[in-house]
């Protein structure tokens, strides 16, 4: 169990949600007594007390006696720990070749995943076998929260609408209001980057350092940019922060759809990549998955594929490390993911781009999530609201 003094020193009240903040101490440090809850928070002890009564009540938080440790004067401390098992939330990730949509508890642990294939690309097609994957998902015993949706490009996540994805050919598609109203589930969406931003600031690796500042480089066939100071992520005032697109990437020949060549994206999307590796007889399906069980096995080239991009997408991680200086860079890229030499590729062409003021072994990481990056995103735009206002929510 979380004591007091195994806390570290309390900063300033973040949330404006009392709920919100003591459902994060007991997701932060639970099993946990209600006294250090307080302590977290800086809320009162009668606040705690009565926020807790509600969070039992609607099932996010339970009593773990086990965990109290031995007894010792006074009245005993009946520790707090999350819920396993009697909620969830469903998260769906809309990629430009097929969704994913997974069952997550309140740690963002995956209970349940399907990943299916688009049958045409049209939103309402799209829309329609989502709304059939997320019913089925969604016949459990647990209770579920929210629907989290995220995808790729520009995405309003006020008014839930994939403003323009140029790659699936959406624009202004109100997928929050659409599947809203079919599966009569709160809907929210986001972008993907954002998505997994939230993701690693709720339950990642460094989930405390992310919290303070961060940067997530998402590279898949999108790539995209979303970054967070001061616990908040920033949108812009028309929703489009995190457009990396159209970086440049010095000498790389790749010809992008703008006309352009050296754009980031053209150089180092998923796209880009399956389309070498058919070209030179590597994969003989058109899937990244395939190309990346043929580097896990060690074969040369398909290494040296992944090996390049990772290079390519250090020399975009270096000029963001150097723009924002965030206590943690996060990138989410199927090579750094799951093959360890990408990782340290990318770290030293970092080193190498850079101006060299940040601890780059510290602070330039892998995606806490692995090969679930998909699978967690859209789970995490609903998680986010949950712990920002989980009595608003139930």
């Amino acid at each position: 169990m979380t004591r007091r003094g195994d806390l570290p020193p309390a900063g300033p009240r973040r949330s404006r949600d009392p709920a919100g903040a003591v459902l994060r101490a007991v997701l932060d440090h639970g099993p946990i007594a209600r006294s250090t809850v307080a302590r977290a928070t800086r809320l009162s002890a009668a606040s705690v007390s009565g926020v807790v009564t509600s969070l039992l009540d609607r099932g996010l938080v339970r009593e773990v006696p086990e965990a109290a440790g031995p007894p010792g004067l006074g009245r005993p401390h009946v520790p707090l720990d999350l819920e396993p098992d009697r909620v969830a939330v469903l998260g769906a990730h809309i990629a430009v070749q097929h969704t994913t949509v997974a069952l997550l508890d309140l740690r963002g642990r995956i209970l349940a995943r399907h990943r299916d294939p688009h049958d045409g690309r049209d939103p309402a097609t799209v829309l329609a076998a989502l709304t059939a994957r997320i019913a089925g998902l969604g016949r459990t015993r647990r209770r579920i929260l929210g629907l989290g949706v995220a995808t790729g490009g520009w995405v309003d996540s006020v008014t839930g609408t994939v403003v323009d994805h140029p790659l699936l050919g959406w624009r202004d598609v109100p997928v929050g209001d659409l599947l809203g109203r079919a599966g009569g589930l709160p809907v929210r969406v986001d972008s993907t980057a954002r998505a997994l931003l939230r993701a690693e600031q709720l339950v990642g690796a460094a989930a405390g350092r992310a919290r303070e500042s961060a940067v997530l480089l998402f590279v898949g066939n999108v790539v995209e940019v979303a970054f967070a100071a001061g616990g908040g992520i920033h949108h812009g005032p028309r929703s489009a922060a995190g457009a990396v697109a159209h970086l440049p990437v010095e000498g790389h020949p790749e010809v992008c759809p703008c006309g352009r060549t050296g754009c980031l994206q053209a150089a180092v999307s998923e796209h880009a990549l399956v389309r070498r590796a058919l070209a030179d007889g590597l994969i003989d399906r058109p899937e990244l998955s395939a190309l990346v069980d043929a580097a896990s096995s060690g074969r040369p080239a398909s290494v040296a594929l992944f090996t390049e991009r990772a290079r390519l997408v250090g020399r975009a991680a270096a000029l963001l490390l150097d723009l924002f200086d965030p206590e943690v860079l996060v990138v989410a890229e199927a090579g750094v993911n799951r093959l360890p030499g990408c990782l340290t590729t990318l770290r030293a062409e970092v080193a190498q781009w850079s101006s060299g003021r940040a601890d780059v072994a510290a602070t330039v990481r892998a995606s806490s999530f692995g090969g679930d990056v998909l699978a967690v995103a859209g789970g995490a735009v609903a998680l986010d609201h949950v712990f920002a206002a989980p009595l608003g929510t139930t």
